[in-house]
């Protein structure tokens, strides 16, 4: 099992056979949850952009639907895009958990661990691998994913410069519309890797609730909290050390 360099001793109340393990550090979590909120916010507006399924009565001036599922849609997508910015350059400085080996199986020990991995999610093994962080094929799913943010977000600077003011400094990102074949095809691009993105978020759900309920070790919390329980005999095994818990964030 991965662990962190240091391993708590149980908080007051937890069972004396389970440490708590530093995971997920706050910029983690805090990008984490910026994509999801942002990826909500895009969809939904963004669907309306494509199909404005609301007409407003009235003088346009006083009933600018469209305008503002733009405007909305804008800010939603500099969160998200600076979001996956921050997450990418955080796999550079954060802790083990967090770097930008456990998205691509360069180690022995994670490129080894994707079969077995797949098996368990095709119920073909009983318990998964013994991962504390990201998976091995947990981390190449996030690269897939991470590709995708990126060319969403290239596809949507792409259309969004071709309709920008003359004046507008995101005007320059109109040159990128050759490379996706012209503004129809960069829309469509735009389109279906959202449904992609979203498809991963049906699987990023089950597994995550699946891994919390069979792993038991606080899945779910951590992604709000950055600890997850680990029992005290994998901790011994894998020769990590003990300190004593002093409160605060550490590990």
């Amino acid at each position: 099992m991965t662990v962190s360099d240091t391993a708590h001793e149980p908080m007051p109340g937890m069972p004396s056979d389970l440490v708590h393990v530093y995971v997920w550090q706050w910029p983690v979590r805090i990008t984490h949850w910026l994509i999801a909120i942002s990826i909500w916010v895009l969809s939904v507006t963004g669907i309306y952009i494509g199909y404005p399924f609301l007409i407003s009565a009235g003088p346009a001036s006083d009933n600018f639907l469209m305008g503002w599922a733009k405007l909305i849609h804008f800010y939603a997508a500099m969160v998200f895009s600076l979001s996956v910015i921050s997450r990418a350059l955080w796999g550079f400085f954060g802790n083990r958990y967090a770097s930008w080996d456990k998205f691509m199986p360069v180690r022995r020990k994670r490129y080894k661990g994707i079969i077995p991995t797949l098996r368990f999610y095709l119920f073909n093994l009983r318990l998964p691998p013994g991962f504390l962080g990201h998976n091995p094929l947990a981390g190449l799913t996030y690269l897939v994913v991470y590709v995708l943010f990126v060319l969403q977000i290239l596809t949507g600077l792409a259309v969004y410069g071709a309709s920008a003011a003359y004046d507008s400094p995101f005007r320059i990102f109109a040159g990128l519309l050759p490379l996706f074949g012209g503004p129809q095809t960069a829309r469509l691009i735009h389109h279906v890797i959202m449904w992609f993105i979203w498809m991963f978020f049906v699987h990023h759900v089950y597994s995550a609730i699946a891994m919390s309920q069979i792993e038991g070790t606080g899945t779910m919390e951590s992604i709000f909290s950055g600890w997850k329980f680990v029992p005290r005999e994998d901790l011994i095994y894998s020769g990590y050390r003990f300190k004593k818990h002093k409160g605060g964030e550490g590990g």
